[in-house]
């Protein structure tokens, strides 16, 4: 596999996840990009010894975009306190069935992550192991299609929850293209990629100061989809 890199220093690297693949190992032993971009790096260096690699944003399985990763454990600690911390903003863009109430809000949601079954759900505040879940977003354009309506969306996600995006959507009624698990599939059918997609990430950099922004154009059926709009 060729990473597609975002960015790289020699403190972290960034690259952009492709549908369908996972974030980091799993049960399915499939190839994955935390273990791609190990081989990348004990590639090019001159130790025997396999380099130090941690994954700091995961992207679930059908969704592509940016994921970031640090090369030493000091980077790793600072970058995942800034993550819980809130000083990295995440964007994603989005595609969703249906219409947005308004043209920007926010969602603010409390979500209850279902282990066994792998799935989360939107329950009352007060609900026992449920946190709260907060994202913006912003309607960008909206197209009619033989399927019904889709809307495209930037989405700020300002917590990281189990499934956010996709979960808060579908209580929203505006399911993510594409999305068996909260939605409806486009076409009735199962797919291996959904309309959602990591584009900008935003942060100081933990080690140098310098203001880092990371970005890549969304790619994938959803977002063709949208280019077929007369901007």
């Amino acid at each position: 596999m060729r990473l597609d890199i975002v960015y790289e220093d020699d403190y972290m690297i960034a690259c952009v996840k492709p549908y369908g693949m996972s974030s980091q190992p799993d049960k399915t032993n499939n190839a994955d990009l935390l273990t791609e971009v190990t081989q990348y790096l004990y590639d090019r260096s001159d130790s025997d010894e396999e380099p130090y690699v941690a994954i700091i944003n995961r992207l679930d399985r059908p969704v592509s975009g940016i994921v970031l990763f640090a090369k030493d454990m000091d980077t790793a600690a600072k970058l995942t306190d800034m993550l819980k911390d809130g000083e990295i903003t995440k964007y994603y863009q989005a595609v969703v069935w249906g219409l947005m109430k308004e043209p920007e809000g926010i969602l603010e949601d409390y979500i209850l992550h279902d282990k066994k079954k792998n799935v989360s759900k939107i329950v009352p505040k007060g609900t026992k192991g449920a946190k709260p879940a907060k994202l913006g977003y912003e309607v960008l354009d909206e197209l009619d299609t033989d399927e019904g309506t889709i809307s495209y969306l930037l989405v700020e996600l300002m917590t990281g929850r189990h499934h956010q995006i996709r979960c808060q959507m579908a209580a929203n009624k505006t399911p993510i293209w594409g999305d068996r698990k909260y939605g409806r599939p486009a076409g009735g059918k199962a797919n291996k990629e959904i309309g959602l997609y990591s584009t900008r990430i935003e942060f100081i950099h933990p080690v140098t100061g310098e203001e880092i922004t990371l970005h890549r154009e969304p790619e994938g059926k959803a977002f063709d989809i949208m280019d077929q709009m007369d901007w």
